[in-house]
């Protein structure tokens, strides 16, 4: 197929664009151009490469025209963050048979109630990027449901892989909290420390795309979360990380007041939008509609985006690491 991938240089695209060209797929990717790929596989070499500022024509309504104009067989959104966005694409590709595969995320679900968390049990989402997320997904599926555009959405966890910061124990990117647990020095932790995080292996991620890709029948209409067949908590994150560097987790309960008052306010605030949430998701919908089989843990994921921070000196640890 020809399968064009829009962001394609990012945390998932990284991933997803050397697959398909190995499944013999031929591959445009589509970039700001001003970043690259997290890993430089050879299969790049096989890609035509497309350098396009999606914001701009997006406000210039000329965005969808160039992606209908490929006349590709299917289209991986990887960057749509607005309804109206998504509006223009899809319009754009109606009367096509292009197959548009979105990039959602599973903050288009809100705090949890019943875990795990469904695709069709969930709370409303709260947050203007949860909100648009799951308006664009709603969209998309009642758009297919009508005879439209065949389209797809998958709902990744918090991405994680060699090359870039994972989500933390503390549900933020503040990586001196790595530095403190090789050291042994003790952490504040705010609330009961049993608050859960819905990691996924960025490559997981990209099988998932690949595979709804490949699989248009079963995936056409259709929604789902896509994470790590396991979850972590912040107190099981904590003593997971301190016992790669061989140390025990020194770990104080504190109101969440006073974690705010001790750390940085981009930090605070993720922790609590993270850990607020407190999610658990089902991978059951994506291993039945496109035969999801992820193959790293939570605990794997975490520990491969650690280790490459580590061996790359992004990030200062008192002790190596014994894993």
């Amino acid at each position: 197929m020809h399968i064009v991938v829009i962001g394609a240089t990012g945390h998932i695209g990284t991933f997803l664009v050397p697959r398909l060209v190995r499944a013999g797929h031929r591959v445009t990717a589509l970039s700001r151009g001003t970043s690259t790929p997290y890993s430089d596989a050879p299969e790049w070499a096989q890609v035509d490469r497309v350098v396009v500022d999606r914001e701009q024509e997006d406000r210039d309504g000329t965005f969808g025209a160039r992606i209908a104009a490929m006349r590709a067989d299917a289209v991986v959104d990887l960057v749509c963050f607005t309804l109206s966005s998504a509006r223009a694409l899809v319009d754009a590709l109606r009367g096509s048979d292009t197959h548009l595969v979105h990039c959602g995320s599973i903050w288009r679900a809100g705090v949890s109630h019943v875990l795990p968390i469904t695709e069709e049990h969930s709370s409303p989402p709260f947050g203007e990027y949860g909100v648009q997320k799951d308006a664009i997904a709603r969209m998309l599926k009642h758009e297919t449901a009508e005879g439209g555009v065949v389209t797809t959405s998958l709902h990744p966890g918090h991405i994680s892989g060699p090359g870039w910061v994972p989500i933390g124990p503390l549900g933020n990117l503040d990586t001196t909290v790595l530095t403190r647990l090789s050291a042994g020095t003790p952490i504040e932790v705010p609330g009961l420390g049993a608050e859960t995080m819905a990691h996924v292996h960025a490559d997981d991620v990209a099988q998932a795309f690949q595979l709804a890709v490949e699989h248009r029948d079963t995936a056409a209409g259709e929604d789902c979360f896509i994470t790590a067949p396991t979850a972590l908590t912040v107190r099981g994150y904590a003593h997971l990380a301190a016992s790669w560097f061989g140390q025990e987790a020194r770990l104080h309960s504190v109101s969440w007041d006073r974690f705010r008052e001790t750390t940085a306010p981009e930090h605070a605030g993720a922790s609590w939008e993270h850990l607020s949430r407190s999610q658990v998701f089902s991978t059951e919908k994506a291993r039945r509609v496109l035969g999801y089989e992820p193959a790293h843990t939570a605990e794997a994921t975490v520990l491969d985006a650690v280790r490459w921070l580590v061996e790359h000196g992004e990030v200062d640890v008192e002790r190596p690491l014994i894993v």
